[in-house]
């Protein structure tokens, strides 16, 4: 099993916008592809002292080969349709985990 986290550090001027949009339409469209399931959004608490709010948007995918097709189907438009949307005003980075129980 495969735990696709993309952590993201939003600016606080879109941040509801965000969470609208994340909520209605990026997860919703992501697990419709059938590849992804169980989705999770979580704010990481940290103590920065940085300006916006940090989020984990976590999904499950059967093995790499299968989060793999989603990235080269449906999930690199997805994610272009996101940085399209909101630019600059958010920064993420993917970090991929192998469950091991």
């Amino acid at each position: 099993m495969i735990i696709f986290n993309t952590t993201y550090h939003v600016d606080d001027e879109i941040h509801s916008d965000y969470l609208d949009y994340i909520r209605s339409t990026f997860i919703p469209q992501a697990l419709e592809s059938g590849f992804l399931y169980e989705a999770r959004l979580a704010r990481i608490v940290a103590q920065h002292n940085e300006p916006g709010t940090s989020y984990s948007l976590q999904f499950r995918a059967k093995n790499s080969d299968t989060l793999r097709l989603w990235l080269n189907t449906s999930g690199d438009s997805l994610n272009k349709e996101l940085v399209a949307r909101f630019g600059s005003k958010i920064a993420g980075f993917v970090t991929l985990l192998e469950e091991i129980d």
